[in-house]
């Protein structure tokens, strides 16, 4: 098993969250001050803070002649941000740059006019080069390019307690389901209260994707979202059958948690598993504990799943150039550098040197090489926020009633409502 140690985020609670929103930006009624650059972010603590730091100081050097202003909204992993950004958007009052999810969460903005074409930018800067081809093509909406991505997180990725697997005679990380309920089955006969950990809505979403990869294969998988793979045919029904089974070995309380309530699980011994995305072995860092071990999730060795954090120049900005300065450093080798080495993310760019990075995300740089890449709509890189929230929705719902039959009928529901073949 390996061992790997990074730092990650605090969730906060929603009450701060507003008053947060309310002061980033800093117009007089003149337009402000055209030297402030407000980046807006859901990176408000923990190792995505730290990452937010380093990044801002390659921008300090970088892009002197600007002010850096952070508009941080804490909590709800980027749900309460995103709520305060609608808002402002509606307003006309955008920040002069925001975090998004690359991918399709980003049609949305795009869809209203709110957010610019970087296509000629990223020509002008080498990112056309830079980043691999295969993430260019995911990032292209209609020929053009709409944000810069600042990293690649792996979404599949299984967390364990290296103790509590060892007292139960656990001694290799499962590559199959099988074997991965087996481990959960001797869990269970231990006495861990939970041998798996879940969460609320979208953790839950999360592991949901996992397991249709490991049915359904990565091809098909990513079928799911282009229309080309059938919502109800029987390799679903499957998954879902598996995700009950899995469900079946998790914490009661599990819709009232978010994943760092589940991670906590973990690190108390009171559950073995746990999956979630590689920003966890950041947050492991940040808290001090060592004992534990990831591996990707069974039978999705080789696929990597993948979202992208990125940031946009939004219509009406206030700083538009400083905006750009921001969105060079973000793609640039050193940027990219200076926030993923403290992030827990690998760098989007081709170009880095894996040897630069800790030992969990030199693997991550190898598998994201090798692997089929395959996209995240629990994190918006394979669909728009309508349909990951109606997902959401549906799998809140099943986790209380676990009727497959149900379940199934309001995932293909959500598919013809979003999904345009």
């Amino acid at each position: 098993m390996k061992f790997s140690r990074r730092a990650a985020v605090a969730i906060v609670g929603v009450a701060a969250l507003f008053g947060a929103a309310a002061c980033g930006s800093d117009d007089d009624g003149d337009g402000g001050n055209t030297k402030d650059v407000e980046v807006f972010t859901w990176w408000a603590d923990g190792g995505e803070k730290a990452g937010l730091d380093g990044l801002v100081s390659t921008f300090d050097t970088d892009c002197a002649d600007y002010t850096f202003v952070n508009g941080a909204v804490a909590g709800g992993a980027g749900a309460n941000a995103k709520q305060v950004l609608a808002s402002r958007l509606q307003q006309g009052d955008p920040p002069d740059t925001f975090q998004a999810h690359s991918g399709q969460e980003l049609t949305d903005y795009i869809n209203a006019g709110q957010i610019e074409d970087l296509s000629a930018d990223y020509k002008t800067w080498g990112l056309d080069t830079a980043f691999p081809q295969g993430l260019i093509d995911n990032l292209t909406v209609d020929g053009k390019i709409y944000s810069v991505p600042a990293n690649i997180h792996r979404a599949n990725v299984v967390w364990a307690n290296t103790k509590v697997l060892t007292e139960a005679g656990i001694t290799e990380d499962a590559t199959t389901l099988d074997q991965f309920i087996a481990n959960l089955e001797a869990l269970k006969a231990k006495g861990v209260a939970a041998p798996l950990a879940v969460g609320k809505d979208w953790t839950q979403l999360m592991l949901l994707e996992a397991v249709l990869i490991t049915d359904l294969g990565p091809e098909k998988f990513t079928g799911l979202w282009d229309g080309s793979t059938d919502w109800s045919s029987a390799d679903v029904t499957k998954g879902i059958e598996d995700y009950k089974t899995l469900l079946g070995y998790s914490n009661a309380d599990r819709d009232t948690l978010d994943w760092t309530d589940a991670e906590k699980l973990v690190m108390d011994g009171k559950a073995g598993y746990q999956l979630m995305g590689d920003w966890e072995a950041a947050d492991l860092d940040t808290k001090g504990f060592k004992e534990y071990s990831y591996s990707a999730f069974p039978g999705n060795a080789t696929a990597f799943q993948w979202l992208a954090d990125g940031f946009v120049l939004p219509k009406g900005a206030k700083n538009a150039e400083g905006t750009r300065c921001w969105l060079k450093t973000v793609g640039s080798a050193e940027g990219q550098k200076a926030f993923n080495t403290k992030k827990g993310s690998i760098p989007a760019r081709t170009d880095a040197v894996a040897t630069d990075y800790p030992e969990y995300q030199q693997s991550a740089i190898a598998d994201w090489k090798k692997g089929t890449q395959v996209p995240s709509c629990a994190h918006g890189a394979a669909c728009a926020q309508g349909l990951q929230g109606a997902l959401n929705s549906a799998v809140g719902k099943f986790s209380t009633d676990l009727d497959v039959e149900t379940f199934q009928k309001a995932l293909v529901a959500a598919a013809s409502q979003f999904i345009k073949k």
